[in-house]
């Protein structure tokens, strides 16, 4: 098993519970109008965190580099998707303009999820 993947896997759900409730009860108070975005960020968080636990489980019977890499590939897309969503969520909560660029690291952060499924997908079937 790939202890730091099962760690982290468990540490960013139980981090995603926790920003869940905020997202749901505190920011609803404070702007309404981010909690859709960051409920996206929350959601996606959620899946990845539970595809690094998958990735944890499935290197004992598929030890390859690829595992490795797509579980590598997922946090990086939690960083990057859902870190960049939290992080124009709270610049639209305290009303500032402009997003400096920060908004391009959403898409890239999506692209890394897309190539973790990948390289998982890789892992299996080309696994002999």
């Amino acid at each position: 098993m790939h202890k730091a993947y099962l760690t982290l896997g468990a540490a960013l759900s139980g981090l995603g519970v926790i920003l869940g409730a905020f997202g749901a009860h505190k920011l609803k108070e404070i702007a309404p109008e981010s909690v859709p975005t960051f409920q996206t960020g929350v959601q996606y968080q959620m899946y990845h965190a539970l595809a690094l636990i998958l990735v944890a489980i499935l290197f004992e019977k598929y030890p390859v580099k690829l595992m490795s890499w797509a579980g590598a590939a997922f946090l990086i897309g939690i960083l990057l998707f859902s870190g960049s969503l939290y992080a124009l969520a709270a610049l639209k909560a305290t009303g500032k303009v402009g997003l400096g660029g920060l908004g391009i690291l959403t898409p890239i952060g999506g692209l890394f999820f897309i190539a973790g499924w990948v390289m998982l997908v890789l892992s299996v079937l080309n696994n002999k």
